[in-house]
């Protein structure tokens, strides 16, 4: 059966995803003509009526014979009106609304009621790039992208004041330039790749080919934290993978060397267009005639999927798929990013790589020496914590600090060294645990979620792909533990001289869970790194027994760093003085060496 035609716009879970080539309006009278307009009013007017709202009170009392059914389109003629003429010229003329606008005070907070319950929606516009043929060289289409925003954000905000501005008979005495058209907004193109048979419907989604975001962008996904575990399956049935096209987007991300189609389903539309902001974002070249390294479906339907979290490893074709069941309960971007670093991380192990749930800094000083540390940990360990406190307190003393990967990375044994590599361009971080003004700091470029909540987050741009991809020796290797108080024999930092020694830390993986996941008290993950490598434990043992070998025969430094961010009162001070310790051996250790990050 063919699927439905694709609608102009859709309003579901609090969010208006819109095409704004159908929905194009360049007057205010065409805004107001809109169907969405209409569609917006008359969900305001049933919100204010199920309420008992004063304001609905207010439209009875002035417009008493008009029907309920006819009150939406009733308002937008006087809009309609408003957008043109002020309130005593509309009087003059029309009686039929003499007693609404005479009562100018209660129809100016009617106004203001429709236009915030408008923006409180996450608001999301897409268009479709021209053929690749027609495409004008030099990115003119993406001016033309950006210039359309624009337009739409003055042409909502200009609409409004001029209605206000002709209901009071004044001028505002302050202007607040809010973003009143969309808060993101992306160029969507279909594009041709060599797609498996079973899964030849994945070829009419469009791929994002271009992201806008409207800053300060705050979203409130359903849920604030992960659950469960990405469990391998052993086959996928059709109805796994069965979608309807028009319900679906693709972001194309560049997770460290790999090629990801993350496909999400439109109920999931912030989420998914928040990975601008974390993966690089692949290029048409790099899209068309390509086999991606992996597929992510998120938000399938009526499948009969044994978990909220699975994946297959597709060996005929070469690609891992990860599947995510639509639900609130996944409604929290943890989801998407776990689901994709789970298939990163399996696809490395494969290819001889260790994956690490961890971070990975290249740090020059003034004084000319430089270290590369890896700090490996699950999630609230106290590894960003930590690497932020060492930015800020040795701002005097060091010239360059690279991030090569904040959250997950891999490692492999090359010319008798172990070389780090990321995968992400950005950070997925806990607001809590920064340092109080970080977050205001980075408001303009930042994603929150759920700030009002506990395990509050922001994704935040933090780094180059050049870099993430680029490969760095490991001079220094740490396990984040997150749960020791420091003790004459437990020092901050505490290197270990045996192989069988680090292995034993590492694999033990302790943490005191920090409320990032469902976990409580303290808990042992295999590597501290639950996306991978326990399903595929047997072969991720062989590789990290080659990774810390080389490590201790290349004169790495091993061992773990003390955060103490899992100790109530510390989540301040422990990466604080964690760095400090780990700012005086890296100098220590760098001592005469002259290498360039």
């Amino acid at each position: 059966m063919a699927a439905e035609a694709k609608k102009a716009y859709i309003i579901t879970r609090d969010k208006v995803i819109f095409d704004y080539g159908v929905m194009y309006c360049d007057s205010p009278e065409q805004l107001i003509k809109s169907a969405l307009f209409a569609d917006i009013l008359e969900r305001y007017i049933e919100r204010i009526a199920s309420r008992g709202s004063s304001k609905f009170a207010f439209l009875r009392e002035t417009l008493p014979n008009v029907k309920r059914g006819d009150l939406t389109e009733k308002i937008i003629t006087l809009y309609r009106l408003l957008s043109g003429h002020t309130a005593d010229e509309i009087k003059g003329i029309y009686p039929e609304f003499t007693a609404m606008l005479s009562q100018k005070g209660h129809l100016h907070e009617f106004t203001d009621g429709l236009y915030n319950f408008w923006r409180r929606f996450e608001r999301i516009f897409y268009h479709s790039a021209p053929m690749r043929g027609e495409q004008a060289k030099g990115g003119i289409h993406h001016a033309q992208f950006i210039t359309a925003n624009e337009n739409l954000k003055n042409l909502v905000l200009g609409t409004f004041r001029r209605v206000v501005s002709n209901v009071t008979g004044t001028n505002p005495t302050v202007y607040r330039q809010l973003p009143a058209g969309a808060n993101l907004g992306v160029l969507v193109e279909k594009i041709d790749w060599p797609c498996p048979y079973e899964l030849s419907h994945l070829k009419e989604i469009p791929f994002i080919t271009l992201s806008l975001i409207e800053p300060p962008l705050v979203i409130y996904p359903k849920s604030n934290k992960r659950k469960g575990a990405f469990e391998e399956i052993g086959a996928l049935t059709e109805d796994m993978t069965a979608l309807n096209p028009n319900e679906w987007f693709c972001f194309p991300a560049k997770i460290g060397g790999l090629l990801a189609f993350i496909y999400f389903h439109q109920d999931f539309v912030t989420l998914g267009l928040s990975m601008c902001n974390l993966f690089e974002t692949a290029r048409h070249e790099e899209i068309a005639g390509k086999k991606p390294d992996l597929i992510m479906l998120f938000g399938v339907k009526h499948a009969s999927i044994p978990g909220d979290t699975v994946f297959y490893e597709d060996k005929e074709h070469g690609v891992f798929i990860g599947l995510v069941r639509h639900g609130e309960e996944v409604d929290y971007f943890g989801y998407f990013k776990k689901m994709a670093l789970t298939l990163h991380n399996v696809t490395m192990i494969n290819r001889g790589r260790m994956p690490v749930h961890g971070a990975m800094v290249c740090v020059k000083l003034k004084d000319g020496g430089a270290a590369n540390i890896v700090l490996v940990g699950d999630s609230g360990a106290g590894k960003s914590e930590t690497l932020e406190a060492l930015r800020a307190l040795a701002e005097d003393h060091i010239c360059d600090m690279k991030v090569i990967f904040d959250d997950m990375g891999s490692l492999e044994v090359k010319e008798g060294r172990v070389y780090g590599y990321g995968t992400e361009i950005g950070a997925f971080v806990r607001l809590d645990d920064l340092s109080p003004g970080y977050a205001y700091e980075e408001f303009d470029r930042a994603i929150f979620m759920n700030p009002n909540m506990v395990n509050s987050r922001l994704i935040i741009p933090i780094t180059r792909y050049n870099d993430v991809v680029r490969g760095y020796p490991v001079d220094i290797m740490l396990y984040a533990n997150n749960y020791d108080r420091l003790e004459a024999d437990r020092p901050a930092v505490e290197f270990v001289n045996e192989t069988s020694d680090a292995l034993f830390i590492f694999r033990n993986g302790a943490r005191m869970a920090k409320g990032t996941t469902d976990e409580k008290g303290l808990v042992h993950t295999y590597f501290a790194n639950p996306f991978g490598a326990p399903q595929r434990r047997q072969e991720h043992e062989g590789i990290a027994k080659e990774i810390f070998k080389t490590l201790f025969e290349s004169g790495a430094k091993v061992g773990q760093l003390r955060t103490r961010l899992g100790i109530e009162g510390y989540e301040q001070e422990g990466p604080k003085a964690a760095s400090m310790e780990l700012f005086r051996i890296m100098r220590e250790l760098s001592k005469g060496k002259k290498e360039a990050c």
